[in-house]
């Protein structure tokens, strides 16, 4: 991708992205992004937050550089805004950047929140394909919010679900957005009351919640259940009871970021019941052999994903691969 000074500049909305790339699609191109970093082949720093203490939401900047044949920088700008829910806008703002390996060049301009979702959900998804037993079929999913759709479409794809189970701070809520998933698929699907009777008797969980304090225990789990611990990305926030991460098997998508921006982690190491250690394996590190995962039918397996710039920029060069290919999005003259 040895792009030139004054090269054209693509776009790529929201209903570009939608059409060019499935959560489906994105499962593999995620397992070839998390391989990369596990080989050493990504530059990745932390991301950067601000955050003034009186504003709404928080403004994230995650850049990323992959090397290879055809090398990319990339970074996404965006904010974290959680009241956006209640007024029907996605809470994930802001776009990413594409830039040449090359020359530097500007590349491309693309929304973050159609990329955001899709490549959160495709996490999901390869975390599930990895950890899950293969007979897994009951899901649980906590949260109805804007990403619940793409992360029910993620572990629809690498499992063969019989049963769904909905729970939402909202049981309307809840029962609206079956109310709207259940034609698109083939299995049942039921709101319920609670987070405990979604959970008691699955044996996957995807929790993906703005939820402050846990809102699942351990004591809900059965044995050999994979939980995915989607909607906590800051210190401030947590969806897993400490108890909970203590016994189960962790994995991540990468220690570093998990170490100082995960509340789940962070809430189980104040209250002394994890330490770095227990953090078993990075994602990619299962893509390329490094790591076994799962180890016994018994075994509770959780994935906490946070999210990092490596996925948006992954998903943006193939974005930006398809569009050529197939003259998708608006092109800009620099």
């Amino acid at each position: 991708m040895s792009e030139g000074a004054g090269a054209p500049v693509l776009f790529l909305g929201r209903q570009d992205i939608a059409r060019l790339l499935s959560v489906a699609d994105c499962i593999d191109l995620m397992a070839d992004a998390m391989a990369a970093l596990a080989r050493g082949e990504v530059h990745q720093p932390q991301r950067q937050i601000v955050r003034p203490p009186d504003a709404k939401g928080l403004l994230g900047l995650m850049p990323a550089y992959i090397g290879g044949v055809e090398p990319v920088y990339g970074a996404k700008t965006g904010g974290f805004f959680p009241g956006n829910s209640a007024i029907g806008l996605d809470p994930h703002q802001g776009c990413v950047l594409l830039f040449s390996g090359e020359t530097g060049a500007l590349m491309a301009v693309m929304s973050a929140s159609e990329i955001t979702g899709i490549r959160t959900a495709a996490m999901t998804g390869l975390a599930t394909r990895l950890l899950a037993r293969p007979e897994a079929s009951r899901l649980a999913l906590i949260g109805c919010g804007h990403q619940a759709h793409w992360q029910l479409q993620a572990v629809a794809a690498v499992r063969t679900l019989t049963s769904v189970k909905v729970a939402a701070r909202s049981p309307a809520g809840a029962q609206s957005f079956v109310d709207a998933q259940k034609p698109s698929f083939g299995f049942a699907m039921e709101a319920v009351d609670s987070v405990e009777a979604a959970v008691r008797d699955a044996d996957i969980v995807v929790t993906v919640t703005s939820a402050r304090e846990p809102i699942l225990q351990r004591q809900w789990i059965a044995p050999g259940t994979h939980i995915n611990a989607v909607g906590s990305s800051t210190p401030s926030h947590g969806e897993i009871e400490p108890a909970l991460m203590a016994h189960a098997s962790l994995f991540v998508d990468r220690r570093e970021s998990t170490l100082s921006e995960s509340g789940d982690y962070l809430n189980a190491w104040r209250a002394g019941l994890i330490a770095p250690a227990s953090l078993l394996a990075e994602i990619g590190e299962l893509v390329i052999g490094q790591h076994p995962g799962r180890s016994s039918a018994d075994e509770v397996t959780l994935f906490k994903s946070l999210g990092m710039a490596l996925e948006d920029v992954a998903a943006a060069r193939w974005l930006y691969r398809q569009a050529r290919t197939c003259n998708a999005g608006t092109w800009f003259t620099q």
